[in-house]
């Protein structure tokens, strides 16, 4: 397997964990720390792939990131792998439930890292024609 996946993420350990997963399963690794960051890397660098933190500069950064991205006539079709806590933090209210999420899974962490590469190959199988 093959492609550019884009972690975004304001958690160092779980860019690195996730990045030497991924490299394992023989993808590059592309890395942001926040969704203004990710948006200029998926932007200049055409990703296959993005994974998303929800809170990260605030608390529901990833989410804008994500609509943006869905807005984006040259990224709205690159899939999107939401991850998060935020489930059990004292945000979990802020989530919005009542409104379309432009992700294709979501993840609550802490997740394995062997879970998140199978759902990224699964995700990009018809796309990159594996």
């Amino acid at each position: 397997m093959s492609g550019k996946i884009l972690v975004v993420d304001d958690d160092v350990d779980f860019i690195e964990t996730t990045r030497a997963a991924l490299e394992a399963e023989g993808y590059t690794v592309l890395a942001a720390s926040d969704s203004n960051q990710g948006l200029q890397v998926a932007r200049a660098e055409r990703p296959n792939l993005v994974i998303l933190d929800v809170m990260m500069s605030w608390a529901l950064d990833g989410l804008r990131m994500s609509a943006d991205l869905h807005e984006d006539p040259a990224l709205a079709k690159v899939p999107v792998i939401m991850v998060s806590s935020i489930a059990s933090t004292e945000y979990a209210g802020t989530f919005p439930t009542d409104q379309p999420l432009h992700v294709d899974e979501f993840i609550s962490k802490p997740m394995k890292s062997a879970e998140l590469a199978a759902r990224v190959k699964n995700l990009l199988a018809g796309r990159l024609g594996a």
